[in-house]
């Protein structure tokens, strides 16, 4: 199996080198997904800080990339960290014009033959959705008129570039979600220029809070990759050789695809933390991974993994070999020639939701890199689509008609949850301890757990955070 083409530069190669094509393949059981936008890894420098797209796109083993995220609907607002920079502003609009998205996306598609989506929401999604249905279907038209095929023209983020589909990514209980949703299927199916697709990215305990009303046969997905981390339903709760999994629920998703999805070939991908640091529990090693993916695979809605995020992904070696190795072999590939040549590449949880049960465990949340100079500490990046903060200054304040914009506002991972219950930090003692992702005690690190019913880690923040309490199993610390 090839490796993939971390930290590699190429100048004009494309035009004499067939390129793979790996996009996403229902039939298959070996997709890879990894979301892209957050820098999750927080690094602001150097080959680890989140790259170009195109750049990820030249890794053959990625099948599948989500763009995270489109964090505002009705006031519609994108964040996608560092690699904002090069955004300019739209007269007239909350939105912006990136350029080099609009080419890389091209590239993606046309060259390494991916499957780019725009997710939808991530934890800072504050909306709470539409205040009617019609109000919900004027919306995804919007959606649609700014991402969907360029055929009128107006605001169009990615110019001429046009996605292949959308990934409903929310942390929290919305209103009028399933009109939204249907409103962007019903364009999709009645577009025949490409295969669209239609995500969603719940957490693992079922029914999922945030999308659970789309998904109770409400809305047709293609994929739904569930988050299987930062809940005591992770993959870190699988039992080898055990017949009957006690907390790793893939099962119950298997049945629900089968038995309650209105799409019941809907495909469901192992949602998986890409680093130790990239969510607050759920990573496991790839020996283990090895035999969660082996488990999962015996259910035939499985499509494959999904990883939080691309960067977490990329700074953990040897990772993504092994989740492609023990997805199995990839898929016969189909070289596509291309006559043009590229320059020189550079180099989604809340916590957990209630459910009727009372999980043995507790969750994390991801979090995003609290500011530049924390931005080599990966404890402090975000976990899940998610987002995260680029290492530039302090936040740029954004007007329709200004000129070039640096989006660095850092936005928190896509796991958020449905009920912030603000509560008082502490002061930390001195001497101070030294600030972590609070699994072990001491100062714990933005966007990191700090409390809930059998957390036995840190519980005081950082100067700046508090430690905000979501439910009973769940506290971050926030700024």
């Amino acid at each position: 199996m090839l490796s993939f083409f971390k930290r590699a530069s190429f100048v004009g190669v494309l035009a004499i080198i067939p390129s793979a094509i790996a996009d996403f393949d229902a039939a298959s059981q070996s997709n890879i997904a990894a979301y892209w936008g957050q820098n999750s890894y927080g690094q602001g420098t150097g080959d680890l800080m989140q790259q170009r797209l195109s750049y990820y796109c030249a890794n053959e083993e990625i099948d599948i990339i989500p763009l995270a995220f489109l964090y505002s609907i009705i006031q519609p607002r994108i964040d996608f960290a560092n690699q904002g920079a090069d955004c300019t502003a739209i007269a007239g609009s909350s939105l912006f014009y990136c350029s080099e998205l609009e080419q890389d996306i091209a590239t993606c598609q046309e060259t390494y033959g991916k499957t780019i989506l725009l997710s939808i929401g991530g934890a800072t999604y504050d909306e709470g959705g539409f205040t009617s249905e019609d109000a919900a279907i004027t919306a995804a038209n919007n959606v649609w008129s700014w991402f969907g095929p360029d055929s009128a023209g107006g605001v169009r983020p990615f110019g001429s570039a046009v996605i292949d589909g959308f990934d409903m990514d929310f942390e929290s209980r919305n209103t009028n979600m399933p009109a939204f949703a249907n409103q962007l299927r019903s364009l999709m199916d009645a577009d025949t220029s490409k295969t669209w697709l239609l995500s969603a990215a719940p957490q693992c305990p079922f029914p999922d809070a945030a999308v659970g009303d789309m998904l109770a046969g409400a809305v047709s997905f293609d994929i739904v990759w569930v988050q299987f981390y930062n809940n005591y339903c992770g993959v870190q709760g699988y039992i080898p050789d055990a017949s009957n999994q006690d907390s790793f629920n893939f099962d119950t998703w298997d049945s629900w695809a089968k038995t309650s999805s209105r799409n019941p070939n809907v495909k469901i991908m192992l949602g998986i933390p890409g680093n130790k640091d990239a969510s607050g529990s759920g990573y496991v090693s790839e020996d283990a991974l090895a035999d969660v993916i082996s488990y999962s695979k015996t259910f035939s809605s499985f499509g494959g993994v999904m990883v939080w995020d691309i960067t977490q992904l990329y700074a953990n070696t040897g990772y993504l070999d092994a989740i492609s190795e023990n997805i199995g072999e990839p898929r016969a590939s189909v070289p596509v020639s291309t006559s043009t040549s590229t320059s020189t590449v550079p180099t989604t949880d809340p916590p957990t939701t209630l459910t009727t049960t009372t999980p043995p465990t507790t969750t994390n949340t991801p979090a995003s890199s609290s500011s530049s100079s924390d931005s080599s500490d990966p404890a402090s990046s975000s976990s899940s689509p998610a987002s995260s903060n680029s290492s530039t200054p302090s936040p740029t304040t954004i007007s329709p008609g200004s000129t070039l914009i640096t989006i660095t506002t850092p936005l928190t991972t896509n796991l958020d949850l449905t009920t912030t219950i603000p509560t008082s930090s502490s002061t930390a003692p001195a001497p101070v301890p030294t600030p972590n992702n609070g699994s072990g005690g001491g100062l714990v690190h933005p966007w990191n757990q700090c409390g809930g019913q059998g957390w036995t880690g840190g519980t005081v923040c950082i100067g700046g955070t508090t430690c905000v309490v979501y439910s009973v199993w769940y506290s971050q610390c926030k700024p």
